[in-house]
């Protein structure tokens, strides 16, 4: 039996990146595409639950979700895939994904993470633009197919996700990093609508980055691809021990209130 790959993204089924990535690994594996109806970035880990969620079957292995990239893969392991994938792309992603910012915003990131939290080995991959704006996704493509042949022969440990940036060509190699920032000052617009009512909407500015030699920013800078090794376990385990969180909650004492811990009832009426 050939393994089974799962693709995901929050541009769309249709957006060239996914569809790029597809044509080059069917010949790996069985490839199915579960991925959002319509843009949907920026929605973070978030999942659809005060509305139906509906599925249009495209064609073969192509379905199309009114949801969340999140919403997306609950519903491909649990209701569409014949089986559990051995493998969850999410990606090509149109544009980066770098930094502490970005991949806590991106439905990219949080698709695989969603895989991760369901015991899937897990990849997300963003690729940057070149100078002129163009997206090389034929070359991104290849190096994901390459990755992940390696990764159908030798699954991720538990809770270990990878978080792929891509630069432009010419790329200089590929080296593992850590989370650097992009420090988003967002332009926020402030216009009324055809009623005098106030709206807001909400850009993405232009966010700095910044990261030191083995961050993800200054790596995708200098023209390499980063690989950055991403956790679910978000627990800072140094911070365990520190005096300050001690001393924060120091003083506090559990236990039943005063009396045994019985709630007495307001006096109702007399009876007689």
């Amino acid at each position: 039996m050939k393994p089974l790959i799962l693709l995901a993204n929050d541009d769309g089924f249709f957006a060239e990146g996914i569809q790029t990535l597809a044509r080059h690994i069917k010949g790996l594996a069985d490839v199915c595409i579960v991925a959002p109806d319509r843009e949907k970035s920026a929605t973070s880990l978030s999942v659809t639950l005060r509305r139906p969620l509906r599925v249009e079957k495209i064609r073969k292995n192509v379905y199309a979700v009114d949801g969340t990239p999140a919403d997306c893969i609950y519903l491909a392991l649990k209701m569409l895939l014949p089986r559990d994938p051995d493998l969850l792309i999410s990606g090509l992603n149109r544009g980066p994904n770098l930094g502490q910012q970005d991949i806590s915003y991106s439905g990219t990131v949080a698709a695989a993470l969603q895989g991760s939290f369901l015991r899937i080995s897990a990849v997300a991959a963003s690729v940057l633009p070149d100078e002129r704006g163009r997206y090389d996704y034929d070359f991104s493509a290849r190096f994901i197919r390459d990755l992940a042949s390696k990764l159908l022969r030798r699954r991720l440990p538990a809770g270990l996700t990878l978080n792929i940036n891509i630069p432009p060509q010419p790329v200089k190699g590929v080296r593992i990093t850590s989370l650097g920032e992009k420090r988003y000052d967002p332009e926020i617009i402030e216009k009324k609508d055809p009623r005098e009512n106030t709206y807001y909407w909400i850009g993405s500015g232009t966010p700095a980055p910044i990261g030191d030699e083995g961050s993800d920013v200054l790596a995708v800078r200098r023209g390499y691809i980063s690989v950055t090794p991403l956790h679910t376990d978000l627990t800072d385990y140094q911070a365990l021990d520190r005096l300050f969180l001690k001393k924060i909650i120091q003083g506090f004492r559990g236990g039943r209130r005063a009396g045994g811990g019985r709630t007495r009832r307001p006096p109702g009426p007399s009876k007689g």
